[in-house]
């Protein structure tokens, strides 16, 4: 699909609106991995540039142990 020009032309001014640029999606790192105002802060969950509140999913004990049992069976060989 992506040599159809209204299609791509489309879904680029559609994106432009919706997503971020790439100085615009590096920020919360480098805010988080830079500024002196979170120096020590850890644990927490970031969103432009502020602390945010994780999803119910984020927050799932149960999923996150599974997720780190099958990450774990990617990376262990037998």
């Amino acid at each position: 699909m992506r040599h159809h020009s209204f299609i791509d032309g489309l879904a680029s001014w559609i994106a432009k609106y919706v997503l971020k640029n790439i100085p615009q999606g590096a920020a919360t790192t480098c805010y988080v991995a830079l500024h002196p105002q979170v120096k020590g802060v850890s644990g927490e969950y970031f969103v432009d540039s502020n602390i945010g509140k994780p999803s119910s999913l984020a927050s799932d004990a149960e999923l996150a142990k599974k997720l780190w049992e099958f990450s774990l069976s990617l990376t262990v060989s037998e």
